[in-house]
C-alpha cells in the first residue's frame, strides 16, 4: 500500500490545480480535441512547481507533446517532450516521439541519438529503425536531390491551412482544395486544431488559361462540421469527401461521404458505408482512373498498425475490402493515396524512411503483382509534412506541405518535372571530310522510336532521344554507301548530349580502308588489321546491293612484275578475310595494281601531311624532288589498300 501513496498523491495534485484538470484535458485528448487538450494541459503545467512537483510536470509536459504532435506542430512538441524527459518521465516513447519531431524540424543528428536511444530500449520496434535509417539518410537524399522543381502555389493559399487539391477531370481546368480560410462556414474555431473548420473550394482557369481565385464550391456540400480531402468519379457526377463527425462530449471520427453533382453545384453529403464498424475511421478518399475502387485511408482493425491504405471495389462492395498490403503499408500511417494508374499509386508515410514527417512516396506495382516503393525526393519531399498529391499534364501538378510555416499550417505547392534534354548531333561526311548535304538520317530505339531527319547543306542533324535506350542509325545520300553506328543513351536524370559523326564511302571514286597492315613483303594479314577489317565487313552488310573492287597498291620501290603479284596477293587477302566473314564472293573483285596508280593528295592527306597540297600526284618523278622524309611519307601514302563500288545491283 505504501508503494501507492506517491501515485494517489500526484493524480490527486495533478487534478486540483486550478480550475483546469488533467482529466479534463485526458478526456479532450481522448475525442481527438488536441487544441483545447494542449490549453487544458498547458494551465496545468504552469501551475505545477519545478522542484517539488518534477514527476507531474514530466507527465503533463509529454501530454502538451502528444497534443502539439497530432497539430503538426514539431517544434512546440519536441519542446514539451524535452521537458517530460528533463523531468524524467519514465515512458520510453517520449525519446521516440521526440526524435520524430527532431526528424520532422530537419534536425537529424539529434534526432539520431533519440532513436538510438529509444532502440536502445525497444531494439525491434520497426517505427524507430525506419526514423533511424531516413535520418541518417536524410542529407544524402537532400543532396541527391531530384529534377523536380518545387514551388508555393501564392494565389491559393491563405493565413489559414490550404491542402489536397485535386483536379476535377482530364481537362485540368478546373481544382478542388480543402481551406480553413475566412471564407469557410464555421464559425466557432475547431478544438481539434484551432482553427476554422474547412470547407471545400474550387477554381478555374479563365479563357487565357490562367487560374482564378478560388471560391467555396456552391451547393449544400460545406457547413459547420469540417468537410474536404475530395476524389471525384471518372464523369465527374460524384464527389467522394472525408466529413468530421462531432457530437458534443464524444470522440471525434472520420467518415467518407459521396455529393452529387447538378448544374455546377453539389448536394447535401451521404454517408459512404464502407463497414460495418463504427469506431474505426474512413478518409483520404481516392478513386481509381476507370471509377471501379475507392482507395481510402482507416486505422480499423487488420492493419500493419497506424493508419493503412485499403481500398474496396465500388460496384460490388461486399467481400471486396483489401489492404494494400506491407509493402506499402506500416506501423506508422499511411494516408492521402493518388491512384494514376492501374500500376502506379503516390501516397504519404511516416512510417517508410524519409526525410521527416509525411514524405511522398510512389508505388510501381511490378510484373510479379508486387510493389516497388521509392521516396520522391528533395525537392518533393521536406523535412515536415508533404501529402496530397495530384497529376496535371506529364510530371506536373500541385500538393500540400507545411515546410516553412512555424504554426503547422498546410499550403499548396506546385511542382513540375522539365522533360530531360537528350540529345545527338553531329556530321556527315565523305572519307575526305567534306560535308554530305542532305542526307537521310534515321534511328530506331528498342523503345519502339523510329525517327528520321535529313542532315543539312553543312552535313549537320540532331535528334531528340529518350534516357536509357538502345539505338541503331542509319545515314546514307545519292551516290554513297550507308553508314550506321549503335550506341545506349544513359540512364541518368539528366540532361545530355551525344555527338556521332557518320563518315560515308562515295560510290564514284575509291576509298582507302586505314589501318590494314601485312607482314613485311608479303601478303599475310597483321592481327592489328582485324578493326579495319570488320569495319569493311560491317559496310557490306550495310549496303547489300554493292559489288565491290579491292584493290591494293605499292610504293615505287621494287620490279613493276614483283608489286604487281605482291599487291594482287594482298588484294585477295582481304577479300578471303571478307569471305570468312559472310560477304558473298560473288561481290568482291581483287585486283592489285602494284605502283602503276599513284594516289592523288585529297584534301584530308592535306590535313595530315602539310607538306603535301591538295591535289598533288605522287608519282615516282614528283617524289624524287621531295627531302628524304617527304619522300618516306609519300611512299607511306602509295602504300594502301583500297576498295570502289563497280556495281550497285546485286541481287
Amino acid at each position: 500500500m505504501m508503494l501507492l501513496l506517491p501515485l494517489v498523491v500526484a493524480a490527486l495534485v495533478l487534478t486540483a490545480c486550478g480550475g483546469a484538470k488533467v482529466a479534463i484535458g485526458d478526456e479532450q485528448y481522448a475525442r481527438g480535441e488536441y487544441f483545447a487538450a494542449m490549453k487544458t494541459y498547458k494551465k496545468v503545467y504552469n501551475k505545477l512547481k519545478k522542484k517539488e512537483q518534477r514527476p507531474q510536470r514530466g507527465e503533463v509536459a509529454f501530454k502538451m507533446g502528444e497534443c502539439y504532435r497530432h497539430m503538426n506542430m514539431a517544434a512546440n512538441a519536441s519542446g514539451a517532450y524535452r521537458n517530460a524527459l528533463r523531468y524524467a518521465y519514465p515512458d520510453s516513447m517520449a525519446y521516440l516521439y521526440l526524435a520524430q519531431m527532431l526528424h520532422m524540424e530537419g534536425k537529424y543528428n539529434e534526432a539520431v541519438k533519440n532513436y538510438e536511444a529509444f532502440l536502445e530500449k525497444s531494439p525491434k520496434n520497426l517505427l524507430a529503425r525506419d526514423g533511424l535509417r531516413g535520418s541518417r539518410s536524410a542529407a544524402q537524399i537532400k543532396e541527391k536531390g531530384s529534377r523536380y522543381r518545387v514551388s508555393a502555389a501564392k494565389l491559393f493559399n491563405s493565413r489559414r491551412a490550404e491542402f489536397c487539391p485535386m483536379f476535377f477531370d482530364a481537362a485540368l481546368d478546373c481544382m478542388y482544395f480543402t481551406s480553413s480560410n475566412e471564407k469557410s462556414q464555421g464559425t466557432v474555431k475547431s478544438d481539434i486544431t484551432g482553427m476554422k473548420n474547412c470547407d471545400v473550394y474550387v477554381t478555374r482557369k479563365d479563357e487565357k488559361g490562367q487560374w482564378q481565385r478560388p471560391e467555396p464550391v456552391e451547393g449544400e456540400l460545406n457547413s459547420e462540421l469540417d468537410e474536404g480531402i475530395t476524389a471525384f468519379s471518372p464523369d465527374g457526377s460524384t464527389m467522394y469527401l472525408a466529413k468530421a463527425r462531432r457530437e458534443l462530449n464524444s470522440n471525434t471520427s472520420v467518415e467518407i461521404y459521396t455529393s452529387q453533382r447538378s448544374e455546377a453545384k453539389w448536394s447535401a453529403p451521404v454517408k459512404l458505408e464502407i463497414t460495418a464498424d463504427t469506431l474505426s475511421a474512413y478518409s483520404d478518399p481516392a478513386v481509381s482512373p476507370d471509377g471501379n475502387w475507392l482507395y481510402f485511408t482507416s486505422d480499423m482493425p487488420g492493419g500493419q498498425g497506424g493508419k493503412d491504405l485499403w481500398r474496396i471495389n465500388l460496384k460490388e462492395r461486399v467481400g471486396t475490402l483489401e489492404n494494400l498490403g506491407d509493402v506499402i503499408n506500416t506501423p506508422g500511417d499511411e494516408r492521402f493515396p493518388y491512384v494514376r494508374s492501374d500500376s502506379v499509386i503516390y501516397f504519404a508515410s511516416n512510417g517508410h524512411a524519409g526525410l521527416g514527417g509525411l514524405d511522398i512516396f510512389k508505388a510501381t506495382m511490378t510484373p510479379s503483382g508486387g510493389w516497388n516503393v521509392e521516396n520522391m525526393g528533395w525537392p518533393m519531399n521536406s523535412s515536415y509534412d508533404d501529402f496530397g498529391i495530384t497529376f496535371g499534364e506529364g510530371e506536373s501538378g500541385f500538393f500540400s506541405s507545411n515546410r516553412n510555416d512555424a504554426r503547422g499550417y498546410d499550403h499548396i505547392y506546385s511542382f513540375v518535372k522539365p522533360d530531360l534534354k537528350i540529345t545527338i548531333s553531329g556530321y556527315v561526311l565523305d572519307r575526305d571530310e567534306e560535308p554530305v548535304p542532305n542526307a537521310v538520317i534515321r534511328i530506331v530505339g528498342d523503345d519502339g522510336s523510329n525517327q528520321k531527319a535529313v542532315g543539312k547543306t553543312d552535313g549537320t542533324f540532331e535528334f531528340n532521344l529518350q534516357r536509357g535506350v538502345n539505338y541503331v542509325m542509319m545515314a546514307g545520300a545519292k551516290g554513297y554507301m550507308n553508314g550506321r553506328q549503335v550506341f545506349r543513351s544513359d540512364d541518368a536524370e539528366e540532361d545530355a548530349e551525344y555527338a556521332v559523326d557518320f563518315i560515308l564511302a562515295a560510290m564514284t571514286k575509291p576509298q582507302v580502308i586505314e589501318n590494314i597492315f601485312y607482314d613485311f613483303d608479303k601478303a599475310t594479314l597483321r592481327p592489328e588489321s582485324k578493326a579495319a577489317l570488320d569495319t569493311m565487313v560491317t559496310i557490306m552488310k550495310d549496303n547489300p546491293k554493292i559489288v565491290i573492287e579491292m584493290a591494293s597498291h605499292t610504293d615505287r620501290w621494287g620490279r613493276d612484275d614483283y608489286n604487281d603479284r605482291l599487291s594482287e596477293r594482298r588484294a585477295q587477302s582481304v577479300v578471303d578475310y571478307l569471305i570468312q566473314s559472310g560477304i558473298s564472293a560473288e561481290r568482291l573483285r581483287p585486283k592489285g595494281y602494284g605502283e602503276k596508280r599513284p594516289k592523288t593528295v585529297t584534301k584530308r592527306i592535306a590535313r595530315l601531311y602539310p607538306q603535301f597540297k591538295e591535289g598533288d600526284v605522287l608519282t615516282e618523278e614528283f617524289i624524287l624532288t621531295l627531302s628524304e622524309a617527304d619522300q618516306a611519307a609519300a611512299d607511306q601514302i602509295n602504300r594502301r589498300t583500297e576498295f570502289q563500288v563497280i556495281s550497285t545491283d546485286f541481287q
